[in-house]
């Protein structure tokens, strides 16, 4: 005969019962941990503050973060107060969160 029959299934022991309600419950413990953790800590880019802008903007793969500090926050800012398209209109709110005003942002090098 070219195929074998599959033996009959065990039936599961209470040991193996606990094994697998363990593993489970490991398995749920590391997730809700993992959840928690990423929603108590985003990180260091979680948002703009102390001269420091986080901008999320839309892209072809989705979104791009965009995460400058210092001079180059400043020349980010610079073009977002002089221009009027949509990424200048979503990085404005961000240069004010940082501490970066248009007055602030004129000084910064042209870039």
């Amino acid at each position: 005969m070219p195929f074998a029959r599959q033996p009959a299934p065990e039936q599961a022991t209470p040991r193996d019962k606990r094994l697998i309600l363990l593993v489970v419950g490991l398995v749920v413990l590391v997730v809700a941990g993992a959840a928690l953790w990423g929603t108590l800590r985003p990180g260091s880019y979680g948002s703009s503050r102390n001269g420091c802008i986080t901008v999320n903007l839309p892209s072809s793969m989705g979104g791009a973060l965009i995460h400058q500090c210092g001079s180059g926050a400043r020349a980010t800012c610079k073009h977002a107060y002089a221009s009027s398209d949509a990424e200048s209109r979503m990085t404005r709110p961000q240069c004010r969160l940082a501490g970066i005003t248009p007055a602030r942002a004129a000084s910064a090098p042209a870039g």
